[in-house]
């Protein structure tokens, strides 16, 4: 009998269930497969666009239903946004590390752009009915936001907050995400930060929160090739992102001095961000 590792570890091929446009240039899909069905919040998947390449996934939904939502980028992202229901694709995984729910009952969590993809599933728990939540997602525009509806129909079965800003004011409150977290932060004591979206983004909270001594779980996005720590692409200091996170606590960034500052390219580089 072949193990769960094996599974895990093979790429599955599931038909795509549904395909839902959340903006003119990031859509979701939707799948069923048994690991993913079991999968934790943060997690990520590799999806095998066949004949094209394997790029690696947040799973933005968990359950019998499993999901990933995806902006056009390149030719392997263009690919996948252009499958239709009924059409199959490539899955492995879950890989990585996910976010652990703390006792305490006030949260923050912060989503950039489709970052905020990865927290979804988290905001969607049961426990955190319990919790009392705050929820920023940024975007550039408000044609670029994604998740207001599903996150805003949660709204009855909790105490939750839910704050949308825009870069250029279009919608909700006009700036960037991290900059409004930082002026919660400024008013309001909150036990832990979580949160997904560009580096920078995530380096500025940090730098915050270090001062108000929150703690932070932020899941990173790097260049995953492999997807189980063999290449080296999504390197992080000592760190393999795809293996020893992609969740990391703020502990841990704080003393890798790269953190929001260089990246690897996809030749493995080490540039700017």
């Amino acid at each position: 009998m072949q193990n769960y590792d094996g599974i895990k570890h093979r790429p599955r091929i599931v038909r795509i269930r549904d395909v839902k446009e959340e903006t003119p240039t990031v859509k979701s899909i939707a799948f069923r497969d048994d690991q993913c069905s079991k999968g934790k919040p943060g997690q990520f998947v590799m999806i095998w666009i066949p004949g094209i390449d394997e790029v690696p996934m947040s799973l933005s939904l968990i359950g019998r239903t499993s999901g990933v939502t995806v902006r056009k980028r390149g030719e392997a992202t263009n690919a996948l946004c252009a499958k239709k229901g009924g059409d199959q694709i490539g899955v492995r995984g879950p890989y990585g590390t996910n976010f652990t729910i703390e006792e305490e009952p006030k949260l923050l969590l912060a989503g950039g752009g489709t970052g905020i993809a990865a927290l979804a599933p988290l905001v969607e728990l049961p426990i955190m009915r319990k919790k009392d939540l705050t929820i920023v997602i940024g975007a550039r525009t408000k044609a670029e936001l994604i998740y207001l509806n599903r996150f805003k129909a949660l709204r009855p079965l909790k105490m939750m907050r839910l704050v949308a800003t825009t870069d250029d004011g279009s919608y909700g409150v006009k700036g960037l995400a991290s900059s409004i977290v930082n002026t919660l932060l400024e008013k309001e004591k909150f036990d832990v930060i979580y949160a997904c979206g560009p580096e920078l983004m995530m380096k500025t909270i940090l730098d915050v929160a270090e001062k108000t001594d929150t703690e932070v779980q932020f899941s990173l996005e790097r260049i995953f090739k492999c997807g189980v720590g063999i290449c080296g692409s999504c390197s992080l200091g000592q760190y393999r992102v795809c293996r020893d996170g992609p969740v990391f606590s703020g502990d841990i960034l704080q003393g890798i001095s790269e953190f929001g500052k260089t990246r690897r390219d996809l030749a493995g580089r080490i540039v700017p961000i």
